[in-house]
């Protein structure tokens, strides 16, 4: 039978197994993440093995890039376009070192789930009703350099069908972590932090997701400026763990309108990201602040707005048995006693309880969000994102040259 660049496409549910390597860089923008897994079966009932996963950090002059145009109120298209190939190029050596980890040869890949870099992302509430978002890390790049059938571009087919284009990862924490035990809360500590909440023996449409707000963003801010630049993060929350949260600005703080507004809702750097922390610095500074309190503060407010989305918005539903928590926030010390103080009574424990690298999570998301794809299913969960009804994601690019092979 002659084959053709879109082979791989057609023939995807008739194979027993299926290697895939998903791609995840953060609203933090620190590190390319990536997975390679093995899928068997179709859906929700697929099986998976995890054979490597790799965190590659980008190089510094790659995020000031990805920070300076994230924080950009104008931009020339010349600098987004060099960007874009510049993240595939990054996402490309990522594919080629996680492969390598495992022994395993290009060729015998399926394909390249690959979320690509966010650099705008502006929620329904900000566009007169309807979500737009940006995310670059060129697949066309990906493909040629790999030879892999990359599926890409994943939100704007849920915001195209009215809803937020986030989150996006839910389908996964539900196929993942649904439980008959307990009633569980997944909650990634990313640049943003976001929540999904399975009711114990519940269905997809039981799932509740939704971003809390700040996340590791405004914190990276404030270290970056507190610093002029000489450190990119507070080392396990160190930092704030000398300093003393102000409780005046921080009731401030949480009287920002986005707390108070319910679900779906989503956010991004637009919102919390480097204009938020040099305006929180500079407040702090106004109290007489040091670094650590304004740090501290900063904390708390992350903590704080994370309880108080679970009071207001997930509570009403139905209990929380245990919060597991993942993204890089889970490394922040200080963040996590302050979530585990502010949420008495409920379980709060990391990722690896559940036998999943809190690292990794969102790469491997992205790997079941193309393997769903890929046969022709849903991605989007319309409860979490507000679409209209449920829609197959992402962009498919061949990665076999016409009438070639890989």
């Amino acid at each position: 039978m002659t084959r053709d660049a879109l082979s791989p496409v057609r023939e995807y549910r008739t194979r027993a197994d299926r290697l895939i390597v998903g791609l995840m860089t953060g609203t933090s923008a620190d590190a390319v993440d990536a997975v390679l897994v093995r899928l068997k079966g179709d859906g929700l009932a697929a099986k998976h093995e995890v054979l490597a996963e790799l965190e590659t950090p980008l190089p510094d002059d790659l995020r000031a890039e990805v920070l300076d145009i994230s924080a950009a109120k104008t931009i020339e298209p010349e600098r987004l376009m060099r960007l874009d190939v510049a993240l595939a190029e990054a996402y490309a050596e990522a594919v080629r070192d996680v492969v390598a980890r495992a022994g395993v040869k290009l060729a015998d890949l399926t394909a390249i789930g690959s979320h690509g870099q966010t650099v705008r992302h502006l929620p329904r509430s900000a566009d007169e009703g309807r979500a737009l978002t940006l995310q670059l890390g060129s697949p066309t790049t990906l493909a040629e350099r790999t030879g892999v059938t990359v599926v890409s571009d994943f939100r704007k087919r849920d915001t195209a069908a009215g809803g937020e284009g986030a989150p996006l990862v839910p389908i996964a924490d539900f196929w993942l972590f649904r439980s008959e035990k307990e009633s569980r809360v997944l909650l990634n500590l990313g640049g943003m932090a976001n929540v999904t909440w399975l009711k114990k023996s519940g269905s997809l449409g039981d799932v509740l997701a939704f971003d809390t707000g700040p996340g590791n963003a405004v914190l990276d801010g404030l270290v970056r400026f507190g610093t002029q630049g000489l450190a990119r993060h507070d080392e396990a929350g160190g930092l704030a763990a000398s300093g003393r949260a102000h409780e005046g600005l921080l009731e401030e703080l949480l009287a920002d309108p986005f707390f108070a507004m319910p679900p779906p809702r989503s956010t991004g750097r637009e919102r919390f990201g480097e204009h938020y922390a040099d305006q929180l610095m500079r407040l702090g500074e106004s109290l007489g602040l040091s670094l650590e309190d304004t740090l501290a503060t900063a904390v708390e407010l992350t903590a704080a707005s994370i309880e108080r989305a679970l009071r207001e918005w997930v509570t009403p539903h139905g209990r929380v048995d245990a919060l597991y928590a993942s993204g890089g926030g889970v490394r922040n010390v200080t963040l996590m006693t302050a979530l585990r103080r502010r949420l008495d009574g409920i379980k709060v424990g990391r990722l690896d309880d559940l036998g999943v690298s809190p690292s990794i999570k969102e790469a491997l998301a992205f790997a079941f969000l193309a393997h769903l794809t890929l046969s022709g299913e849903p991605g989007n969960v319309p409860g979490a994102t507000g679409a209209r009804h449920p829609a197959v994601l992402g962009v498919i690019t061949p990665g076999a040259t016409v009438g070639g092979s890989r």
